[in-house]
């Protein structure tokens, strides 16, 4: 599709104000998600528009969303106690990122009755509460969660769910995001509580059947906008992506040398891991082997920090930022030149939104994963799946240094590696906790038939963690490789020390009472329970319940048969407890018959004296 000025659209025109800060902010012309969506829009229809990411579909919906509420305020101007306009998110980034672009807008004077206000989580709602009485916002720019608890909440004078009755644009944006992050129910909440005449745009890089029913429950007589950079591709084309095949030993070396190179020097570079705790010890761990370039790094469960740490990497040149997920989506910073992942992500979508991060708005932008000997499958899987091309990365530059070096690179980083978890028990703690959770992480791939843990030398795995020692776990309970590289020196945890002079008290605490009593404090357990896996455990508290739950049904069963014997049994039941009830007498005598008839049959006895004790008489006399 080819690429438009703004001006050309004429049916109708945009405003003097829009065209004015579009100029500003260095956009001649339209992307075509935006050639695309925003005449629909404009034309008051209910848009689900599907495009890669870096497309533009942030302009895409604010730009008609502006005209939509100017158009109404020329009709009949916008009160203090009406919201025009929602825009929900999957994360608070993302939500900012809109509010910033947003508020370039809204800096216009032509514009600037049009108050916007931002509701995510990381704060208390009652300051949100204040803010919105105080500001009375036209424009909503919201997580669904937040958005959700404010309008249930009845107990204060709010009344937001009356405030969004003369809405006249709602967006989705990320529409795919919010639904794997689990929002479809609260999604499902809050559009109870908007009305149906309204206009909806759903934007998403991706089109699931999850989507798919969204579209049907939230948009009335959609038209479908779906834009492609190629048909036979899945990301931007200005997006080269690239794939090395490292050993798992030296995994940590390779990213330590490529952060190095003159490859990755010139610009931002964003580094994906598996979970929050691989971030935290990392973030430990590389800024003292890379002292020349900033390191950061931002995870979901860090809270106000996160806003804090964006807005820094947008400063720095050269920055490095690690991250999760959690950065996957809507991240629009143009100087990253390189997103690197630590392994394959979760599933296979996920890539693509990872990558999206770079080459955005036409800049030019680089990928590369790493991935082991054993994954080398996923190459092609990512084509099939995904259809995305990737190149193998050459860096000839690094062997050689390799080779040249007198002590190998991975042992001079390991023993660095050790030193400075030897020097400070936090970063040995993290680094446990890291290399435990990337485990768990990797057997929940979504193409577990390429990505095997079994495939895995964990001691391996260990190594390029640089661990002190192998962490106790079932994964590692059988294993027999010699794979881990340990440390030279000889390792007691119990002199290992803490930086923090609080925490070093409290573990000296303990340690004393571990010595007192032989059990570290907290810990006592009343029996040894036998190691076993995360899924055998979960599977073995499901049978539990169920064995649990059907004991209750039998008991409950004969409960009712008991009452019904008692209450309408009659006769019946007092025959049957009459026919149990025996003498003892009549007991005695029975077992004197059984031990007779047993003494027959070992011939103790003759069949004479049986029929004389048993009183048996012939018929004979």
């Amino acid at each position: 599709m080819s690429r438009k000025t703004w001006r050309s659209l004429d049916n109708p025109p945009l405003s003097t104000p829009v065209l004015e800060v579009l100029q500003d902010m260095g956009f001649p012309l339209m992307t075509p998600v935006q050639t695309a969506a925003i005449p629909l829009l404009l034309a008051r229809k209910d848009v689900s528009a599907e495009a890669v990411t870096g497309s533009g579909k942030t302009l895409a919906f604010l730009v008609p969303l502006l005209e939509l509420l100017q158009r109404r305020h020329k009709e009949s101007p916008w009160t203090s106690k009406e919201i025009g306009a929602i825009i929900i998110s999957p994360t608070r980034e993302l939500a900012r990122q809109i509010h910033e672009v947003l508020g370039k807008f809204m800096a216009h004077p032509q514009l600037e009755q049009f108050r916007q206000q931002l509701l995510v989580g990381g704060n208390h709602i009652e300051e949100d509460i204040v803010a919105l009485r105080r500001e009375t916002p036209c424009i909503l720019v919201c997580t669904p969660g937040r958005l959700e608890d404010l309008l249930q909440r009845k107990a204060d004078d709010l009344q937001l769910t009356s405030r969004v009755k003369s809405l006249e644009f709602l967006v989705l944006d990320e529409a795919d995001r919010l639904l794997d992050l689990g929002f479809k129910q609260s999604i499902s909440h809050i559009l109870a509580y908007l009305p149906r005449q309204r206009r909806t745009g759903l934007f998403s890089a991706t089109q699931t059947t999850e989507v798919t029913d969204l579209i049907r429950a939230g948009l009335r007589n959609p038209v479908l906008v779906s834009v492609k950079e190629k048909a036979s591709l899945n990301t931007p084309a200005l997006l080269q992506n690239f794939y090395k095949i490292v050993q798992p030993e030296c995994k940590f070396l390779e990213l330590l040398q490529f952060l190095r190179s003159p490859r990755s020097r010139s610009g931002k570079v964003l580094i994906f891991f598996p979970t929050c705790a691989c971030v935290e010890y990392w973030v430990e761990l590389i800024p003292r082997l890379l002292p020349e370039r900033l390191v950061l790094g931002i995870h979901g469960k860090m809270k106000s920090k996160r806003a804090q740490v964006v807005e820094r990497f947008r400063r720095e040149p050269l920055a490095v930022l690690l991250c999760t997920d959690v950065l996957a989506r809507g991240l629009d910073v143009p100087e990253i030149e390189w997103v690197v992942q630590w392994d394959p992500p979760a599933n296979a979508s996920s890539f693509v939104h990872r990558v999206g991060r770079t080459a955005r708005q036409g800049v030019a932008g680089k990928a590369l994963v790493l991935l082991l000997p054993s994954e080398d499958a996923y190459v092609q899987f990512l084509k099939l799946n995904q259809k995305v091309e990737l190149s193998e990365l050459r860096m000839e530059e690094l062997e050689e240094e390799e080779h040249m070096a007198g002590e190998t690179p991975l042992h001079s980083t390991l023993e660095r590696m050790h030193q400075l978890q030897l020097a400070d028990r936090g970063i040995y703690d993290k680094g446990m906790r890291a290399f435990v959770s990337h485990v768990r992480a990797y057997t929940k791939h979504e193409c577990s038939a390429i990505l095997r843990l079994k495939d895995l030398d964990l001691g391996k795995m260990a190594t390029a963690y640089g661990l002190l020692q192998l962490p106790r776990m079932p994964e590692l309970k059988n294993y027999t490789g010699a794979g881990f590289i340990a440390p030279k020196c000889e390792l007691n945890l119990a002199k290992l020390s803490y930086k923090n002079a609080q925490k070093e008290q409290l573990r000296q605490q303990k340690q004393l009472i571990l010595e007192q009593t032989g059990s570290w404090p907290g810990k006592q357990k009343p029996h040894m329970k036998r190691t076993e896996s995360w899924d055998h455990t979960k599977r073995a508290k499901l049978d539990a319940k169920s064995k649990k739950e059907l004991r209750k049904a039998k008991k409950e069963r004969k409960r009712k048969r008991e009452k019904e014997e008692a209450e309408g049994g009659g006769e019946k039941g007092a025959k049957r407890k009459r026919r149990q009830q025996f003498t003892q007498d009549e007991l005695d005598e029975l077992a004197s018959d059984i031990r007779l008839f047993k003494r027959l049959k070992k011939k103790k006895i003759t069949e004479e004296d049986y029929d004389k004790a048993m009183g048996i008489d012939s018929d004979d006399d």
